[in-house]
């Protein structure tokens, strides 16, 4: 089976656009209440979360594969967030939120997949 043709794009980049977006609306006003150290803290969490979230949404319409496209949504985020700061050095934080930001997809895929399955 051909995985690349079985990948829904589409709803990935949708889901990882709408991640990261998710991800700034959450930490722009933390960012101007309290100040640029506590995204060290919020970062890393939010990144994690959102991309748990929208992997589920990505994976509600998929039969298989879900693990994979939740970890593509991660990337996406990832790559969003990389090409908004022009690859600048990062705080060692960031640079373990965007592992994050796979590893919520990837569990977000399998929670997906769990409820698939199960209804």
């Amino acid at each position: 089976m051909n995985t690349l043709g079985s990948i829904h794009w589409v709803r990935v980049l949708i889901g990882g656009f709408l991640a990261e977006v998710s991800l700034f609306v959450i930490v722009i006003p933390i960012y101007m209440l309290a100040g640029q150290h506590v995204l060290l803290y919020v970062a890393p969490a939010g990144s994690l979360a959102t991309c748990f979230v929208f992997a589920i949404w990505v994976g509600r319409r998929l039969e298989s594969g879900f693990i994979l496209h939740g970890c593509l949504v991660g990337v996406v985020a990832m790559l969003l967030y990389v090409a908004v700061t022009r690859a600048q050095p990062e705080p060692v934080a960031y640079l373990i939120a965007h592992g994050l930001k796979i590893a919520g997809g990837a569990g977000g895929g399998f929670v997906g997949g769990r409820r698939q399955v199960s209804s």
